[in-house]
């Protein structure tokens, strides 16, 4: 069965989003999502769709009170599903949320959820570099990011490390795997900074 393309999902998850950070945030997540897949041997578009679109009814449905069946992502799901989504791409948007009690049995959906809360911890740490590029961001930075709680106080470091531990991947390792698959979407995710000159 064919699914939406990439520029369906795009025209959708900008008609939905207006704030360019979380537009961002899902563009890094889908581009470390088809890093995962290639390195797994899974389908690269399937896996980059279930990452563009994981949060892309967060800003009209931000459910706030955590329900599990409203709001997002049960209300983007149900969207999705209108629009012929295939069901393993549905089932790990909603395992991305913890709160959703969807158990995360897919390799999919356990890699959107190693890679989501993380992406934005890589973010926060390119952003503060004085080059403002993910370039000159690597695994040492972000793990000591990680232990300074002031730092990104929305990124929830459970989530990231159980990610991780999920994912059967070493901690290090999934950390720098992820910033290299950003480095390489830096300009479409704002982070070339001034390296992109270089």
């Amino acid at each position: 069965m064919s699914f939406p393309s990439r520029d369906e999902a795009i025209a959708l998850l900008n008609s939905f989003t207006a704030s360019e950070s979380l537009r961002k945030h899902m563009l890094s997540v889908e581009a470390a999502m088809r890093a995962y897949a290639e390195r797994y041997g899974e389908d690269v578009e399937r896996w980059g769709l279930a990452g563009l679109m994981h949060d892309f009814d967060y800003e009209r449905f931000p459910n706030a009170d955590r329900a599990p069946d409203r709001e997002h992502p049960s209300e983007g799901v149900r969207i999705l599903r209108e629009k012929g989504y295939p069901d393993d791409v549905l089932q790990a948007i909603l395992g991305h949320a913890t709160y959703t009690g969807v158990p995360r049995e897919t390799r999919m959906a356990k890699a959107l959820f190693a890679v989501d809360e993380l992406t934005g911890l890589i973010t926060a740490t390119a952003l503060v570099k004085p080059s403002r590029s993910v370039h000159d961001v690597d695994a040492s930075s972000v793990r000591k990011k990680m232990k300074d709680k002031a730092f990104a106080r929305g990124v929830s470091r459970e989530d990231v490390v159980n990610g991780a531990a999920e994912l059967g991947v070493e901690l290090d390792e999934h950390v720098a795997f992820v910033i290299g698959a950003m480095q390489r979407s830096a300009p479409a995710l704002g982070l070339a900074g001034t390296a992109a000159a270089g």
